[in-house]
């Protein structure tokens, strides 16, 4: 390829990369300088540039003006300068040139390689810039294969990574198959972007109901907090800040359709939607649904409530392996205590009075809590 038709694609391909030329041109003559000391055995210092035209490469070795020249590959005496040009005074550069006879094949060859070098960078680069965007939000990928225990899927142009510890208790996942998953982490890396996605993270959740309900997306609704356990069951509390939007009606949806389309993708994971409460007693109690709630009692130095619940739903309130009592503390926050109606009378769990008291909290809450399977 010769000088011509070099600039000619250099032109193009930089117009269709985006690459500023001057970066490109730079790293040819940076690394054409290492090429010219490594092939012609010098130690002088070496200046190589291109002129931006035509393409030709002209090589100087440069020599500072010096008193007293003690190294003549790198200095030269002011007296020598100044018949060169007057004007040089101690410390100025001086440039030689000294373009070997075959230096324009080396030149030629290591132009090559810088510029396929920094396509390949401005290619990654572009790919970076278009995937960091999508970094913390959901994205429909494509299963391609498993590497050990990770799964490989196809994110557009690229793949990426959901590791073990990040897949859905007993999912499957089988090449072609399309799943929504919720972007970690986009990375940089010598070979371009690396990519890691989860099925697992609560924040997965939230990005569905905003692709789901216009009310949450527009900011309508707010989701407060997630409590999740990937595969078995998320509790999710929302909270209007329209007084006559419903926020537990708009993430159900008519006959549960809106949040049936988020369990349908998370492979029939439950999700149990709850009205939030600015109330800590309310909101916990809506919490623990299904189980009705008796009464609550705040410890607010410990962060921690007594729950009391009726007889026959203790281990309703507590759920299986203790799920609902663990998703329920990790929703509102609060360490959650739970005894039936008859242990706390027996241990004085609560007072007496607060237990009859409190039965109307369980019942202002009683309709206010959707679960779906």
């Amino acid at each position: 390829m010769d000088r011509v038709e070099f600039m000619d694609a250099l032109n193009l391909v930089a117009k269709e990369k985006g690459i500023d030329k001057e970066i490109i041109f730079e790293a040819i003559e940076a690394s054409l300088v290492s090429a010219c000391k490594k092939n012609f055995g010098t130690s002088q210092n070496i200046k190589v540039v291109i002129d931006r035209e035509t393409g030709d490469v002209v090589c100087f070795a440069q020599k500072t003006v010096a008193d007293s020249v003690e190294d003549s590959q790198l200095e030269i005496s002011l007296e020598e300068a100044r018949e060169i040009n007057p004007n040089y005074a101690v410390g100025d550069m001086v440039d030689f040139e000294v373009t070997p006879k075959d230096f324009g094949r080396i030149s030629a060859q290591t132009a090559k390689q810088v510029v396929v070098q920094k396509f390949r960078e401005a290619e990654r680069e572009i790919l970076f810039n278009e995937y960091i965007t999508k970094e913390r939000e959901v994205v429909t990928a494509i299963v391609q294969r498993k590497e050990r225990r990770n799964v490989i899927v196809q994110m557009g142009k690229i793949d990426a990574v959901l590791a073990a510890n990040e897949q859905i208790p007993g999912e499957q996942y089988r090449f072609m198959d399309r799943l929504k998953v919720y972007v970690l982490e986009v990375k940089q890396t010598t070979k371009g972007p690396q990519i890691f996605v989860s099925r697992t993270h609560p924040e997965l959740v939230k990005r569905l109901f905003e692709q789901e309900v216009p009310e949450v997306h527009d900011g309508t609704v707010e989701i407060k907090s997630i409590a999740r356990e990937a595969g078995s069951r998320t509790k999710i509390a929302v909270y209007s800040k329209n007084e006559n939007v419903d926020a537990l009606g708009a993430c159900v949806g008519q006959n549960g359709y809106r949040v049936n389309v988020i369990v349908n993708e998370l492979g029939g994971e439950k999700i149990d939607v709850i009205n939030w409460s600015e109330d800590p007693k309310e909101f916990i109690a809506a919490a623990l649904s299904p189980s009705k709630v008796l009464a609550v009692a705040l410890n607010e130095e410990e962060q921690s409530a007594k729950i009391v619940v009726p007889d026959h739903q203790l281990s309703l309130a507590i759920g299986k392996e203790g799920q609902n009592a663990r998703l329920s503390a990790k929703l509102t926050g609060w360490r959650i205590d739970i005894k039936n109606e008859t242990q706390a009378r027996e241990t004085n769990f609560l007072e007496e009075d607060s237990v009859k008291t409190a039965e109307a909290v369980a019942e202002t809450r009683e309709d206010e809590t959707v679960t779906e399977e």
